[in-house]
């Protein structure tokens, strides 16, 4: 897994094939190195920290401007398998080599040893309730990361629960342009999803529709609260992971 020696594919072409919905895999991936200016990888015998170069590269980036910014190092799980493809846990949208989980716990703390970087718990941001953010976990360090990540060069969204999108939107003034990009979704209390669009050179790789025009604070947001109070709905039946596209099949076995 993703303590291990390099099992990436060398150098060759990077590849993308597929979309965060459909599953897909990548050639030419680079491996994040365990740590470096501002961050450590956390849960390495479970994560996989595989990912297009875009990928690396902002993640780095990101780390020394919040470095620079005196935040705490910050905590990275998930990009991809070395060849993308299926993961543990399910993470379809990570199988392409374009998204990053980060943690959005700001306190201050030491730097990890190799067993509390496999055993650390990253605490939510999130109340109980799910209306709102839990003040002593928030601070403006988080609204700054949010910031660098949503302002990265080749990011299409970040994805956060709607608690934390809420605040955002009464708390950011001035420029608020760069909230359009931070989309409300499911869970995401303790850590961000980072999303990159796929690279301009990449035309088997499908991105999402952009998001809709505007900072997100509108009725869209409100929707997600209101669902708290709805009547849970049937469940419906399970459904099946996606299948990669047959174009995955060479790449993931190596070819």
């Amino acid at each position: 897994m993703g303590a291990g020696p390099p099992q990436g594919n060398g150098p060759v072409p990077l590849r993308i094939v597929g979309g965060p919905s459909t599953g897909g895999c990548i050639a030419g991936a680079e491996r994040l190195p365990e740590s470096g200016p501002g961050y450590q990888t956390i849960h390495v015998a479970r994560s996989n920290f595989w990912g297009a170069p875009q990928t690396v590269a902002g993640t780095k980036a990101m780390a020394k401007a919040a470095a620079a910014a005196g935040m705490p190092t910050l905590l990275i799980e998930d990009i991809s398998n070395p060849r993308g493809g299926p993961m543990a846990g399910g993470h379809v949208s990570h199988q392409l080599g374009l998204d990053v989980d980060v943690a959005l716990d700001m306190r201050p703390r030491p730097a990890l040893g190799p067993a509390e970087r496999e055993s650390i718990v990253i605490a939510g941001l999130v109340r109980p309730d799910r209306r709102g953010v839990e003040p002593s976990r928030w601070s403006g360090q988080v609204v700054t990361l949010l910031r660098l990540a949503a302002t990265l060069p080749g990011v299409d969204r970040v994805l956060v629960n709607p608690a934390i999108k809420k605040q955002l939107c009464e708390e950011v003034g001035g420029d608020r342009g760069w909230l359009r990009r931070i989309r409300p979704w499911y869970g995401h209390a303790a850590h961000m999803h980072i999303s990159f669009a796929c690279p301009a050179d990449q035309p088997e790789c499908t991105s999402m529709a952009p998001p809709p025009p505007g900072d997100g604070c509108d009725a869209s947001l409100q929707w997600w609260f209101d669902q708290i109070d709805a009547p849970p709905a049937p469940p419906g039946p399970r459904k099946s992971p996606p299948v990669p596209p047959a174009a995955c099949k060479a790449i993931l076995a190596g070819k």
